[in-house]
Formats: C-alpha cells, sequence, structure tokens
C-alpha cells in the first residue's frame, strides 16, 4: 500500500514542505497543529485552553478527513511552551479523548511557530 496524503481545507494548511496527514497501511500520522483559526490564519486569543482547543478541533478536521475520529486515535505528542500550562492543558485534552484515552508524552520546548503555547500531533487506526 502507498502513502496517501490527507489534507482539508477545514484546518491551517501546511506552512512548509509537509502534509496534515499521511495515510497508509492502516495509521494515520497527523502532523502537529497549532491553535490557529483557519478562518483568520491567527493564533487564537484566550491562552492556553483557547489554543488547545482549536488545536484539537484542527486535528478533528484532518482525522475525520482521513474517516478517523478522536476514538480511533492511539498515541498524541504534546508540545508545550510552558510546562506550567500542564494541568490546563489536561482539562480541555479530556474533552475530546475518547476512553480509554491514548498514549500519550508530553513535552516543555523553548518556542513554538507563531508564538503559539501547545503543538499536538496524534496517529490513528484508519478504520477499514
Amino acid at each position: 500500500m502507498s502513502r496517501q496524503a490527507i489534507s482539508t481545507s477545514s484546518a491551517p494548511g501546511a506552512i512548509g514542505p509537509y502534509s496534515q496527514a499521511i495515510a497508509g497501511r492502516g495509521l494515520v500520522f497527523c502532523s502537529g497543529q497549532v491553535g490557529i483559526d483557519v478562518a483568520t490564519g491567527k493564533i487564537v486569543e484566550g491562552g492556553i485552553e483557547a489554543q488547545a482547543e482549536r488545536a484539537l478541533r484542527n486535528l478533528a478536521a484532518v482525522l475525520d478527513a482521513a474517516g478517523c475520529s478522536f476514538g480511533d486515535v492511539v498515541k498524541t505528542t504534546v508540545f508545550l511552551a510552558d510546562i506550567g500550562d500542564f494541568a490546563a492543558l489536561n482539562g480541555v485534552y479530556a474533552k475530546f479523548m475518547a476512553e480509554p484515552p491514548p498514549a500519550r508524552s508530553t513535552f516543555a520546548v523553548a518556542a513554538l511557530p507563531g508564538g503559539a503555547r501547545v503543538e499536538i500531533e496524534v496517529i490513528a487506526l484508519r478504520p477499514e
């Protein structure tokens, strides 16, 4: 099976040489999403909670374009500009993830694109 690029206009487009997601062999690898409002092209205001929610909604759109949902997600990776936002992130994140929640890694990083406070990427199983 070859790789298939997944793309949707319902989430911010790639701003470099990468795809919103790639599907192959029953898996979907979604590139990281930050809290960009697709309508304005700008990071949403409102702090970590608003940015996390927007990033997860962007991921939901990419997953939907691949025929998946958060119920299909098996692994997430979260990048935080401030590890102090960990608890606030968890409050938003828990509302989106199906039980049992996917495996997850969370890292504090020096900076994120566009001054974002959070970036989230996921790997999902593609329903047959």
